[in-house]
């Protein structure tokens, strides 16, 4: 069994798009019919959120952590005692590609850090800030950027490199140096796609979206 994670703290303006899109590439030919379990793992949810995710055929988890890696573990940690093989990481403000997951399994490693598309620049993100995002920003392979939007690892190279953390952001970036440290093989890829948006109120304070907010603040 694949496994696709993905946290949600009050996500309701994001969640159809993101649950649609899973939907799909959990459905694509090319798994060849291996079942796809997807986990929402609504942290401290006071919105619509959970109505929403109950209108679709995927699992849900309601937590009060207020903690995105807790989130992340937690739903983790479930996944693997349901017998996921592979544990796909995404978020609910983003949108993964039809061939997500086949891309990820395709790159044959222990883990695959993906990049990812910004979709429809928020108010505050001028075309000076978008220009320094995609002068720094390397859509390519050999990149080295490290997304909870797009982030897959094999069950037994989770376990090895102990798991994701309680931190409150950068689990995602932490999750991968233990899995460099264990000696996991990680491709560092363009092919698995996932759009994000490009809002400047994240949810996870140091995440990307306070990277974008700094760029945006620059002269």
């Amino acid at each position: 069994m694949i496994g696709i994670l993905i946290p949600a703290h009050n996500e309701e303006e994001w969640l159809d798009d993101c649950l649609r899109a899973a939907l799909r590439a959990a459905g694509n030919s090319l798994l060849a019919g291996e079942p796809v379990e997807i986990l929402v793992v609504l942290d401290s949810c006071t919105d619509r959120s959970a109505h929403i995710v109950s209108q679709y055929p995927v699992q849900a988890l309601s937590i009060e952590a207020r903690n995105v890696g807790q989130a992340r573990a937690i739903g983790a940690q479930t996944l693997l005692e349901r017998g996921a093989r592979w544990i796909s990481c995404s978020d609910a403000d983003s949108r993964v590609a039809e061939d997500w997951l086949v891309a990820q399994l395709g790159l044959g490693t222990d883990a695959v850090c993906g990049t990812v598309t910004v979709d429809r620049w928020q108010d505050g993100f001028d075309e000076a800030a978008q220009i320094r995002y995609h002068r720094d920003y390397r859509a390519c392979d050999g990149h080295r950027h490290i997304h909870g939007a797009n982030l897959g690892v094999s069950a037994q190279a989770y376990v090895r490199a102990g798991g994701f953390q309680p931190l409150s952001c950068d689990e995602d970036v932490q999750l991968v140096r233990q899995l460099e440290r264990s000696g996991a093989s990680i491709a560092w890829s363009h092919r698995p796609q996932v759009i994000t948006s490009a809002r400047l109120d994240n949810r996870a304070r140091g995440g990307f979206g306070d990277y974008l907010r700094q760029l945006a603040q620059t002269e």
